[in-house]
Parts: structure tokens; C-alpha cells; sequence
């Protein structure tokens, strides 16, 4: 593994953390900032919707740009937006105008994340994609592992108030990582095709590519489990069982840990049994442990013992199914690959969206809507898998001209 390799892994992966981090940091806060504020439990998980559905509407801009402006000249514009809505929300003297920056917010930090898989694929395709795309999800990781217990403690210390000044600063060390270690991977030359017509007629491709619509929204229910999970976790966990906000940030940790632990062997299931049966296979266990949990939920024996070890076993099967199903969709489309990021992002943001707005008409304080909703997203992607790959192998991808 060459030293380029490594660096690119470890710049896309801290630049892909940028949006997550402002999510997972704040996690621990929302029983407080909900207190502070004077709104209820609704209006602030508005603050999560808000960021979910903007980060997926803003993916469809920021995808075609990369093609025709290049990669990081998006990234820039994306960041700045990231910035603005930081600092709203830092000073933000109510609930509405919180979620109005945290909409904000979501606007710029998309850039960060669908750019940043446009990249991979101008880079590399299968295996050695999925390779990069572990480590990727490997640097990733330290939002989700340590993005909530380091909002804890700046809670304590400091107020809900001081995380977003910290996601402030993480947005400022995304521009300075664009600048300095970022390579431009969209050459002048390669832009010329990318146009606004042909963004239009790249997208009603896309959208009639029965096999990219399938992949992605078999990542978008799998992705849309742990949004149900972001969205419920804290008052459950928090206000249901008590546990104290470092508590419940190492609790959340743990899930983490899992995603990203199993994720790192996908390059090597990859490179022996080939994409679309890795695919298949997590997506069947990740389905079969997220059901599982709804069972013993549904004949009383649901604790929260029960419900971390369920999650843990299910989202590292999890940590399979996203790197693996995000290269398959991306693979035959690399001259649009910016596009084919944005809609696929999209698509998965907006899933996550209504999964969280679903759930949000029968929380009842209590875990069982939540893992029957992760059940449900569980039951979604093995569906899915197999009306879009069954038993077929996926063909070898094709460079397809710009339109």
C-alpha cells in the first residue's frame, strides 16, 4: 500500500467527517438544548430533519459542480456554507432559528461527503475502491466514536453552545486539508462534456438504471437504521434508562466501533468473493440481527443490555453493506461519478429523513418504536437486495461517454 494511498484515505476520510461530526457531536445535547431553549422533544429532533433533508437536496448540486468545476473548488464553496451554519446555530437565541442554521448547515456539509466518493471513483474501481473506501470509513470513524463523548464533556464544561464552535473549527480544518493535501482529481479536460444539459440527461440515466437506484436505496434503508437510532437514542437512553451523557456516548461508541471494525475487511472479502455476494450476505445478517432484536423485544425480554448487544452485531454487518454497495453503484458510471455521488446521497439522506419523521408519529419514550423501525429498515435492504441482485452477478463495469 503505497504512501498516495494512504494519504488520500486519510484526507477523504477526515473531510467525510465533517458533516457526521456536527451531528454526532451534539447528540448528548439534545435533552439539554430542548431544556434551554424551551421547545419539546418534536422541535428539536426538527434539528437533525432539517440537516438530513438539506444535506440530501444539496448532494444534487454539489455533485454535478464536481463534474464540471472540479472536485475541490465545491469543496470550498461547501465548507464556507458549513461555516455560516456553525456559528448560526452557536448563537442561535431560539429553536427555530437553530434548525433554520442547522438547515444551513446541512447545505454545505454534503460537499464533503458526496465529493469526497466522486473522488474514489476517479481514483479507482472495484476492489482496490472498496479498499479505499474501508480505509476511508476507517479514519471516518472517529466522528461517531468520539464525536459524542467529546460533546459530553463540552457540555459539561462549557454548554451545548460550545459543540457547535467546535464543529465550527472542524469545518476550518476541512479547507485547510482541502488546500494544502488535496489533489485535483477532475482534470480540466475531463470537464468538457459536464454541462447543464448533460446534468440533466445524467441524472434521467441514472434514474432509469434500475441496478443504481436499487444499490443505493439498499444502502439508504441501511444507513436510514442508524438515523433512526441518532434521532431516538438520546431521549431513550438518556431519559428512559437513565444513563448519563458520557455514559450513553461510549454506549453509542460501541455501535461505532463495530461499523467500523467490520468495514475494514471489505477489501478482502471483496477481492475473494467478489462484490455483489459480499453485498448479499450482509445484507441477509444485518436484516436477520435487527429482526432478531425486534423479536425478543416483541416477547418481553427487550432490555438495554439486549438492545447494545443486538446493535453491535447488527451494525457490523452494517459496516459491510454500506462501503460495498456504494462502489457497486458508483462502478459503471465514473464519467458522471460526481452525479451518480449526489443522487445516490440523496437518495440515502432522504430515506433517513422519512424513517426519522416516520418514527417521530409513535415515539412513545420508550425503545420499542425504535427497534421495530430499525427491524423495518433491516427487512428494506434484504428486499431490495434481492430484487436488485437475486442471484446475478453484477457485469463488469463499462465507461459509459458524458453526455
Amino acid at each position: 500500500m503505497n504512501r498516495g494511498f494512504v494519504r488520500n484515505a486519510v484526507v477523504l476520510g477526515l473531510l467525510t467527517a465533517v458533516g457526521p461530526f456536527a451531528i454526532d457531536m451534539y447528540l448528548p445535547a439534545l435533552p439539554t438544548i430542548g431544556r434551554d431553549l424551551r421547545a419539546d422533544d418534536g422541535a428539536v429532533q426538527l434539528s437533525l430533519i432539517a440537516f438530513f433533508l438539506s444535506f440530501a437536496v444539496s448532494q444534487i448540486l454539489f455533485g454535478p459542480l464536481s463534474d464540471m468545476l472540479g472536485r475541490k473548488r465545491p469543496l470550498y464553496i461547501g465548507l464556507a456554507l458549513f461555516l455560516v451554519g456553525s456559528v448560526g446555530a452557536a448563537l442561535a437565541p431560539d429553536i427555530l432559528t437553530l434548525n433554520l442554521f442547522r438547515f444551513v448547515q446541512g447545505l454545505g456539509g454534503a460537499a464533503a461527503m458526496v465529493i469526497p466518493r466522486a473522488i474514489v471513483r476517479d481514483l479507482h474501481t472495484g476492489a482496490e475502491a472498496a479498499r479505499l473506501t474501508s480505509l476511508i470509513m476507517l479514519v471516518f470513524s472517529i466522528s461517531p466514536i468520539l464525536a459524542p463523548l467529546s460533546g459530553s464533556i463540552l457540555i459539561a464544561l462549557s454548554g451545548w453552545r460550545a459543540v457547535f464552535w467546535a464543529v465550527a473549527l472542524a469545518g476550518v480544518a476541512g479547507v485547510v486539508l482541502v488546500l494544502t493535501l488535496l489533489p485535483e482529481t477532475r482534470p480540466a479536460e475531463q470537464r468538457l462534456g459536464s454541462t447543464f444539459g448533460a446534468v440533466i440527461t445524467g441524472y434521467g440515466r441514472l434514474l432509469r438504471d434500475r441496478n443504481f437506484i436499487g444499490l443505493s436505496l439498499i444502502g439508504g434503508f441501511g444507513i436510514a437504521s442508524f438515523f433512526v437510532y441518532l434521532a431516538n437514542s438520546s431521549f431513550i437512553l438518556i431519559g428512559h434508562y437513565g444513563l448519563t451523557p458520557t455514559e450513553y456516548s461510549l454506549m453509542f461508541s460501541l455501535n461505532a466501533v463495530s461499523f467500523f471494525a467490520m468495514s475494514q475487511f471489505t477489501g478482502q472479502f471483496v477481492g475473494r468473493f467478489g462484490l455483489p455476494r459480499v453485498v448479499r450476505t450482509a445484507t441477509a445478517l444485518f436484516a436477520a440481527s435487527v429482526v432478531a432484536l425486534l423479536g425478543v423485544w416483541l416477547v418481553g425480554l427487550g432490555s438495554l443490555p439486549v438492545l447494545a448487544a443486538f446493535l453491535f452485531v447488527g451494525y457490523g454487518f452494517l459496516g459491510l453493506v454500506i462501503p460495498t454497495t456504494a462502489v457497486l453503484a458508483l462502478e459503471e458510471h465514473g464519467p458522471i461519478a460526481g452525479m451518480a455521488s449526489a443522487l445516490m446521497g440523496t437518495l440515502q439522506m432522504v430515506s433517513g429523513a422519512v424513517m426519522v419523521g416516520l418514527l417521530g408519529l409513535f415515539s412513545d419514550g420508550t425503545a420499542l418504536p425504535m427497534v421495530a423501525a430499525i427491524a423495518l429498515c433491516g427487512v428494506l435492504t434484504i428486499t431490495l437486495t434481492a430484487l436488485t441482485l437475486g442471484r446475478r452477478s453484477v457485469p463488469r463495469p463499462v465507461d459509459v461517454p458524458a453526455a
